[in-house]
């Protein structure tokens, strides 16, 4: 578990660095933290069980079935959860135990995060430091500036290319082979015959009905206090005389205007436009499909209040014939049984994969799968045609895949996309000809020099303010731009993080300004002074206040979380 866990970080990883390797360090790095993690993870599920915490089937059937990735229109769908685990490479036993591990352990989290508390010393002590501003002063030393001076010949670009040889390596790749099954493959291939479409309009044709519909205008009288006999009884009366004038041949557009309180009508004289029964108050439903064409009803009670309808039309229901809707009936059919042989076909394949099947192009031939190979499969980005899917490329460069032999898979893409595939070779990183490197290798010693010669500079200017030269002297010395001091915060956009850094990690001045330079990690130098400091204080902004002890808070809780 934990391997395969590697080599899913690992492919995330090397795509997040745009395709560079990750150097023996950081690999270390990552693999002590990811074992962190799983070290964490698993004191926890010991912890909540020894605590007695437990999640009942209930309590895991509610998550697997409220799980958004088998959900389609925000109801659960087991050919959607299917294809889900199918495309992270677990079972549903799998899903569920992992499940039911999580929500134990989340009972002893909430339980330690609802014990966790700070005090309001506590919380006005991190409100002054994390709200703190700073009056600094910077001035940048541009690599661009030094640049110029940097000399490189043939023997310095073979120098460094030598002694920085884990930057110039190609990247990991595979010679891979591989069929895929794609849904609209499997769709050409399903026949269609008059009596399978026939006999499918029958099984569905109430999905092609039209239902009745009615075109209705109302005018809708409001019953001020819904309980009150008084306020009713008011209501009735209005809307007996809005009838009464309609019987007296005023129009009934206008009496809309003047009287009804339905806001999507009223302005348009109480035009209901053409609608069928489903659409309204069951009560109104009932008077509005019992009346004729032209006839005005008496008034209508319904939970808005009293209406008036006229019903000015009816279009029949209509049940329409195969021919009339064919070319719908034929797509809606080609779909469904293309999705039922899309899934016969992964189970076959599968089946044919557990009885030792290892000949890829026998598999393309007997399921009628599209297949080729690709050279250069990279850990980094994958390869076309079948992209760099982090599960896709964890799974290539996995120990089984890369040392078994064998074919892998069937491995999900996309709900329609199934991929079975073979490592052919394995190429391990190796160092790029110099020739190939040579402009990174020159743009490399470029910034290397010249952000040392910057860096050397500022060296200089800080020992002259250190020794009581003024900043805009030291700055019109450097050639250096510098604007007037002003305050900061911690996340001030405006100032460069590296020079925000330095401020916020520099000692509070104590009655002169502390001054710092650094080297740049995009090229060049800078030199910062920091003279005064101003805590933050509670009370200045309610609610950002309140959001941010809010977050001080969850902070603490998930200290006390990891403690």
């Amino acid at each position: 578990t934990l391997n395969n866990a590697w080599q899913q970080r690992q492919a995330q990883y090397t795509q997040q660095l745009h395709g560079a390797q990750l150097t023996d360090a950081q690999k270390t790095m990552l693999q002590s933290q990811l074992m962190d993690e799983y070290i964490s993870q698993t004191l926890m599920r010991q912890r909540a069980q020894k605590a007695g915490f437990r999640a009942s089937d209930t309590d895991v059937l509610a998550a697997y079935q409220n799980e958004p990735a088998f959900q389609v229109d925000g109801k659960f769908d087991p050919r959607a959860a299917r294809a889900a685990l199918a495309q992270a490479g677990m079972t549903a036993e799998t899903y569920e135990a992992d499940r039911r591990q999580a929500l134990q352990t989340a009972q002893l989290s909430r339980g330690i995060e609802i014990s966790d508390f700070l005090t309001p010393s506590e919380l006005t002590r991190i409100y002054a430091l994390e709200n703190e501003q700073r009056e600094v002063r910077f001035a940048m030393l541009p690599m661009s500036r030094y640049a110029a001076a940097v000399k490189i010949d043939d023997a310095k670009i073979t120098a460094w290319y030598h002694s920085h040889q884990s930057d110039y390596m190609s990247a990991e790749s595979v010679d891979l082979q591989y069929a895929e099954l794609r849904l609209d493959q499997v769709a050409s291939q399903v026949t269609v015959t008059p009596a399978d479409l026939q006999a499918y309009f029958d099984k569905t044709k109430s999905r092609y009905s039209q239902p009745e519909k009615r075109h209705a205008h109302h005018i809708l009288i409001p019953i001020a206090e819904p309980k009150d006999a008084k306020a009713d009884a008011a209501a009735l009366a209005t809307a007996r005389k809005v009838l009464a004038e309609l019987k007296a041949g005023k129009d009934f557009g206008e009496l809309a205007k003047k009287y009804s309180a339905d806001p999507g009508s009223a302005a348009h004289g109480g035009d209901l436009g053409w609608a069928e029964r489903n659409v309204y108050d069951p009560t109104f439903a009932n008077a509005l499909f019992g009346m004729k064409v032209g006839e005005i009803s008496d008034p209508v009670k319904t939970q808005f209040g009293y209406h008036v309808i006229r019903l000015d039309g009816i279009q029949p229901a209509h049940i329409p014939t195969l021919d009339e809707v064919r070319a719908q009936v034929e797509t809606e059919y080609r779909h469904n049984q293309a999705a039922a042989l899309f899934g016969d076909r992964q189970d076959q394949l599968q089946q044919a994969l557990d009885n030792g099947t290892n000949d890829i192009a026998a598999l393309a031939k007997q399921f009628n799968l599209s297949s080729g190979e690709i050279k250069d499969f990279t850990r980094s980005s994958g390869g076309a045609p079948l992209g760099s899917k982090p599960e896709l490329i964890s799974t290539v460069f996995s120990d089984d895949a890369l040392t078994g032999g064998r074919i892998s898979g069937p491995l999900a893409l996309a709900d329609d996309q199934v991929v079975v595939f073979k490592v052919l070779a394995h190429h391990l990183p190796a160092p790029q000809p110099i020739a190939s490197v040579r402009q990174e290798i020159v743009a490399a010693i470029t910034k290397s020099e010249a952000t040392s010669a910057a860096k050397a500079a500022a060296d200089a200017g800080l020992k002259q303010l250190q020794g009581g030269a003024s900043f805009d002297q030291v700055a019109k010395d450097l050639g250096a731009a510098s604007a007037p001091a002003a305050y900061i915060g911690r996340s001030d956009p405006q100032v460069p993080v590296q020079v925000r850094d330095a401020a916020f990690t520099a000692p509070q001045p104590n009655g002169k300004p502390v001054y710092r330079d650094l080297a740049l990690d995009d090229g060049g130098a800078a030199l910062v002074a920091v003279s005064s400091v101003k805590p933050g204080t509670l009370g200045t902004n309610s609610k950002n206040d309140e959001q941010l002890v809010d977050q001080y808070m969850q902070r603490d809780r998930d200290g006390e979380l990891a403690a």
